[in-house]
């Protein structure tokens, strides 16, 4: 029965890609010490039923037949990801390079780098090859497209089943071990340096994300210091992250614009943290039992999702909305963030904006917004297919090293550089390249789930040759990627910490960047009881990823 069933799965390429799916999708939802290994166990899945079904006693034409299918699955999967992705993570690429991120980085790049070097030495005092050296700093830092880039590589030097199996083998047992050490590591970093995580939080006004729980309160301005500061002053002189909503002056109702001027007894509502409206209430005047926001008798506010491809891409301080609309946005959502613009803010589709305005200009701003679910399901392909071919073409030109060395972006490298710059302009006259959140997720999972689910097939012919012939390689690796993910880790620690002097609750984040890794942000945030590692992690991740495309091929080169 088992022997028929994987002589089907041979004969049905697309049917066993899917069964590799449906066995590895529920054992990525399982935690084990409130950890969980995600995406990888598609991979984990694939490879143990390539394994099996690429038997020695298979048609070496059938064979090549699923490997070739294979292929063309796990590179679309990839360029789809990779693209998904770098269109996502654009912002937070280009605000890194702020005075503050560019440190943040600093730590990233002396990291990866030192990291490269001594797998170069680990695999000289072992023995390993390039392409199990590879997969070993991939499989470390747990990154699937870093993997990618290093599979293409090797695809490109005429490699066979076998070589090709092995960055992959490697890559899959030292993922675990990537994403348990930096825990460990988090764990017991408080202790080491001494330091208090809710002490270090409380004095670090500058840290915090804007990304939490926002409260609307009401303020009475009573100090006549503040009388005439703008709405744009009030902001800068504390670097406050809060929004203005009504005014309430004379007993009539305002809306008030960046230049709007307070007076003294005026009642005005303010949307932020409660550590920015205390500090706020401090400078203007005093909080007030008054619940003005709960008066709708001239203004009211309103929930609306951004579907209107006309609005995106574009600062709020352009649309001018107090002007032109009669309309505040007080607050955003982002996937599952809550956040206060400012006028730099820049709408993305999917968005869903609180709005502050007339009762009876509602549906006109609505209207405007687009509020739209059916709007919001739709891609414009496009687009995405433009943006996607351009990636794919930019990864196919030979870039010259040196020394007859020539490196290729591929199809993980190139369309990651084409999205990260559409990303950044939003959108080029009519052409918008970013689209909905919740599209953009969808995408990038599917496309990882194809890329995990192929390349784990095609491997595992080579993982069981590679395990047959040499059991011992288990224990080597496991020990390999201990010593590389404790030694980057502490080494992140030491140089962000004690060198850079970044905080402990934002090193976190960047010691979860740096292996790119989800699980670990969500176990940092447990640890501290607050959102400062999403800083340290939105800042390093873009960067990290592409170091690691880029540094795992070098590796190749390297290696010899």
């Amino acid at each position: 029965m088992i022997e028929q069933t994987l002589f089907f799965f041979a004969h049905n390429p697309l049917l066993m890609l899917f069964a590799v799916v449906a066995l590895g999708y529920p054992i990525s939802k399982l935690r084990i010490a409130g950890a969980s290994f995600g995406i990888a166990s598609i991979l984990f899945a694939g490879i143990a039923l390539g394994a099996l079904v690429m038997a020695p006693g298979l048609d070496p034409g059938l064979k090549k037949d699923i490997s070739r299918e294979m292929k063309l699955v796990y590179e679309l999967g990839l360029a789809v990801f990779v693209y998904a992705m770098g269109l996502s993570i654009s912002h937070s690429f280009w605000a890194a390079f702020s005075r503050e991120g560019m440190k943040k980085n600093a730590v990233v790049v002396l990291v990866m780098v030192a990291s490269m070097a001594f797998v170069v030495l680990l695999a000289r005092l072992m023995g390993f090859n390039a392409r199990y050296a590879a997969g070993l700093l991939t499989g470390s830092f747990t990154n699937m497209p870093a993997l990618a880039g290093v599979i293409e590589r090797v695809k490109s030097m005429g490699a066979g089943p076998l070589e090709l199996a092995q960055p992959t083998v490697a890559s899959a047992i030292a993922y675990p071990i990537g994403v348990l050490v930096p825990m460990l590591v988090i764990l017991v970093s408080p202790r080491l340096f001494g330091v208090n995580l809710r002490e270090e939080a409380d004095g670090l006004k500058d840290y915090q994300t804007g990304h939490h729980k926002l409260e609307v309160w009401t303020l009475r301005v009573t100090r006549p210091e503040a009388e005439s500061l703008t709405k744009r002053e009030i902001r800068a002189a504390g670097r406050f992250q809060v929004v203005f909503g009504r005014v309430l002056r004379n007993a009539e109702l305002l809306l008030p614009g960046p230049d709007f001027r307070l007076k003294l007894d005026d009642l005005v509502t303010v949307v932020g943290s409660p550590d920015d409206l205390v500090q706020v209430a401090l400078l203007i005047g005093e909080r007030s039992h008054v619940e003005l926001d709960r008066d709708q008798s001239a203004l009211d506010a309103t929930r609306v999702f951004v579907s209107n491809w006309e609005v995106v891409g574009v600062p709020l301080g352009k649309l001018d909305l107090v002007n032109k609309r009669q309309a505040i946005i007080t607050r955003v959502r982002r996937g599952d963030l809550w956040f206060v613009p400012a006028g730099d803010t820049v709408l993305e589709l999917g968005d869903r904006v609180r709005v502050t305005t007339r009762r009876d200009n509602i549906e006109a701003i609505e209207t405007f917004f687009g509020d739209s679910y059916r709007a919001l399901s739709e891609v414009s392909f496009l687009t995405f297919a433009m943006g996607l071919a351009a990636g794919l073409a930019l990864g196919q030109l030979p870039i010259p090293l040196g020394h007859g060395i020539v490196f290729k972006l591929g199809f993980a490298g190139g369309p990651l550089a084409v999205a990260l710059v559409l990303g950044r302009f939003h959108r080029i006259g009519p052409l918008v390249w970013n689209f909905p959140y919740s599209a953009n997720h969808t995408i990038r999972q599917f496309g990882l789930v194809l890329f995990a689910a192929g390349i784990g097939v095609i491997s595992g012919e080579g993982f069981r040759a590679i395990v047959a012939g040499n059991a011992g390689v288990l224990p080597l690796f496991l020990g390999a990627a201990f010593l590389v993910c404790l030694m980057a880790d502490s080494l992140t620690m030491l140089i962000g910490h004690k060198g850079f002097g970044i905080p402990l609750n934002v090193m976190f984040g960047i010691v979860a960047g740096t292996h790119t890794q989800p699980v670990v942000l969500g176990y940092a945030n447990h640890q501290t009881g607050n959102e400062m590692p999403n800083v340290g992690f939105a800042t390093v991740y873009p960067l990290a990823t592409i170091l690691k495309i880029v540094l795992a091929q070098v590796l190749l080169a390297l290696i010899r």
